[in-house]
């Protein structure tokens, strides 16, 4: 192995970059694959998906390079803006969401969300409160609430408008909150 690739510091790093060098991508990835996994890994939360991502993130870094610009921010920060946003078009795709639904119980999202003080709302009774809703309202509930999906990704995955999202949401939280009085 080439010492003074090992040792080259980031500027001499970035030059063997900009020239294809491809011991430069494996130098490249021994210095930040496992600073970027760590991101990835607390974004999309599954050691599986975060390693694809991870290795989709180095793919773009690659190819990408000629349009990094060391007068706009340091090398390892523009990497790990690249792979961040790969882990966030990951959790968004509907493939993820689809999949991340049919993952066993104790891997989901519900069962290990936890409110600010501790209380699990499946442990105060709110999940089972929900059976009351109409179903148009209870589907939309638990994907915002159960599941962490936003308004407009519930209107993007039921194919409806946003608008419906807004009354449908609005008029089960009112409905719930006579439900806990």
């Amino acid at each position: 192995m080439d010492t003074t690739l090992h040792n080259s510091s980031e500027e001499a790093l970035v030059a063997q970059l900009r020239a294809q060098d491809q011991r430069a991508i494996t130098l490249l990835y021994r210095n930040y694959s496992a600073a970027l996994y760590g991101v990835i890994l607390r974004i999309v939360k599954q050691e599986e998906v975060a390693e694809d991502v991870l290795q989709e993130s180095f793919v773009k870094i690659w190819s990408a390079f000629p349009t990094y610009d060391e007068q706009k921010g340091r090398l390892f920060t523009w990497m790990l803006n690249i792979s961040r946003n790969l882990a966030i078009d990951k959790i968004r795709s509907k493939q993820y969401r689809v999949s991340s639904r049919t993952q066993p119980m104790e891997n989901t999202v519900t069962s290990h969300m936890v409110s600010a003080d501790g209380i699990r709302p499946d442990h105060i009774g709110i999940q089972e409160m929900t059976e009351h809703l109409s179903p148009d309202q209870k589907v939309i509930i638990d994907l915002m609430y159960f599941n962490g999906y936003t308004q407009s990704e519930v209107a993007d995955e039921l194919q409806i408008p946003l608008g419906t999202v807004k009354t449908r949401a609005r008029n089960a939280i009112k409905f719930l909150s006579k439900l806990i009085k």
